[in-house]
């Protein structure tokens, strides 16, 4: 129910403009760039990695039968200098076919493999595993350069004051209120409310137990700050089976100024004298730290005592009773409003400057902590919340489209982050990815001959299918979350007041 309420709220917090066929036709076509610029970036990271196979094995003497960009049948291919360059109809990823570095025919398909071809050495095959995942480092290093010199949007939400709490939510029944100041979670010091997996937002969500520990800084009548500890529970809300599970909530959001923007014309607000630029920074005598705890108050249609702000720090009073608008009569959701819109007054998009090192290391980072909380018995983050092509591709997508120079450099940033998790996942010693190939040369150089057999060969087939169910398994989750909830509550349209008489 609280959660009905608060979408209603975002709803109306600005009204949409109406589109043209033509704005939906260049939606479309800007879309559809989006989408092979997404395309191009993929295949980019995957024959970069693939490169460092292809060059390591001509520098050691090793037989190359394909060089092909996805998996499965080739929808295209041609050979060049004796090696077949394809690429497949299968998007997870691609593969240079080595028949002396392992009998990979199961998952690649079949090679052709000359009958006088003699075996690599064991220290060859480890220089070849290996240079996959060193070239996706390097690429990691080269995009890292590039964010060094355009910068990176800083994306974090500033502030760890709480603003506002969903009815019925755990940190109200803990005792939490609008106004008091977080200073940390869980024994971990918190600056701001979201970025970097350090905010507010992911320390809930990234918790451990069944309590979650806040010490707070709360105001006082004096004016000074009262600095105590709160345990809350939280909750995680329902999602639909085809959807990845929500994580951990308490039921808090972040303070913000409630800023008077556009008035709508015959509404109680345009005749109670609001003007745009004004801040409400109390209701009924009661402080308020956002404008959700104003509509909260405006939706129950009685009269308000509004006390208001200018940009000169002067302070003005002012009553108004909310109405529904004329053309929300009779419809669903349908609720009174003071009738204007939000302004959100934010200071511009600020550009920091990492070094190449600091990026790969805070990725390196992240994903430890990720892999360390999806292993974690008391943490609600599980293999499903990790992503496969489609949901990397969707973040990709989300973040080309951000204008004003932010959406192209948080894509290179992300370019960094996503070959660092490549280098690393595909160096771990695990059957089939390059890592598993390492261990195998390392073994052979001790034993003094190649890791064979039957049992080997299951290993692979089973890990070969595993990692299948994996990619299936997550990219479900991904087409899940895409597609969302089918309990999308009915849009208002923009609200019109109308004068008695007309």
């Amino acid at each position: 129910m609280a959660e009905g309420k608060l979408a209603r709220r975002e709803r109306i917090w600005q009204y949409g403009r109406q589109y043209t066929i033509m704005d939906a036709i260049l939606s479309v076509l800007q879309a559809a760039g989006i989408i092979l610029l997404v395309i191009m970036f993929f295949n980019l990271m995957i024959f970069v990695h693939e490169l460092g196979h292809f060059l390591a094995g001509r520098w050691r003497g090793a037989y190359i039968d394909r060089f092909q960009i996805w998996f499965g049948k080739p929808l295209w291919s041609k050979t060049i200098n004796g090696v077949r360059w394809g690429i497949g109809w299968l998007p997870l990823g691609g593969f240079v076919s080595l028949p002396q570095l392992e009998d990979m025919q199961s998952v690649e398909g079949k090679a052709d493999i000359p009958k006088d071809l003699k075996p690599l050495k064991a220290l060859d095959k480890v220089i070849i595993a290996a240079a996959g995942p060193l070239f996706s480092l390097l690429l990691a290093y080269v995009f890292a350069v590039i964010v060094w010199g355009v910068g990176k949007p800083v994306a974090e939400m500033e502030g760890t004051r709480i603003g506002y709490l969903t009815e019925d939510s755990p940190a109200a029944a803990a005792g939490l209120q609008p106004g008091d100041r977080i200073l940390a979670i869980d024994g971990q010091e918190v600056n701001k409310w979201a970025g970097n997996m350090e905010g507010v937002r992911e320390l809930v969500a990234l918790s451990e137990g069944e309590t979650i520990r806040f010490t707070i800084a709360r105001p006082t009548p004096d004016g000074s700050e009262q600095t105590m500890d709160i345990c809350s529970s939280y909750k995680v809300p329902e999602t639909s089976w085809w959807q990845r599970s929500a994580l951990r909530q308490v039921g808090i959001l972040p303070a913000q100024p409630a800023i008077v923007g556009d008035l709508i014309p015959d509404s109680p607000a345009a005749a109670a004298g609001l003007q745009k630029g004004q801040t409400i920074v109390a209701v009924n005598g009661t402080r308020v730290y956002t404008p959700y705890a104003v509509m909260e108050e405006a939706e129950k249609g009685a009269p308000l005592h509004l006390t208001l702000q200018a940009q000169d720090g002067t302070t003005t009073t002012t009553s108004l009773t909310p109405a529904i608008p004329t053309n929300w009569q009779g419809k669903p959701g349908a609720h009174p409003i003071m009738g204007f819109n939000w302004e959100s007054r934010s200071a511009g998009i600020e550009f920091e400057h990492p070094t190449p090192q600091a990026q790969v290391s805070q990725s390196l980072k992240w994903m430890k902590e990720t892999l360390a909380k999806v292993c974690a018995p008391g943490s609600n983050i599980g293999m499903q919340h990790l992503s496969g092509p489609v949901g990397i591709g969707s973040y990709m997508y989300q973040m080309f489209q951000a204008g004003d120079g932010v959406g192209w450099r948080l894509v290179l940033w992300f370019a960094v982050v996503l070959n660092v998790n490549l280098a690393v996942l595909n160096i771990l010693p695990l059957p089939v990815v390059d890592g598993g190939h390492v261990v195998l040369g390392i073994a052979e150089m001790l034993r003094g001959k190649p890791v064979s057999g039957k049992f080997l060969d299951w290993i692979m087939s089973g890990f070969v299918l595993l990692l299948l169910f994996f990619f299936v398994f997550v990219t479900l989750k991904d087409v899940g979350d895409l597609v969302g909830s089918n309990n999308k509550p009915e849009e208002l349209p923009a609200p019109v007041f109308s004068t008695p008489g007309q």
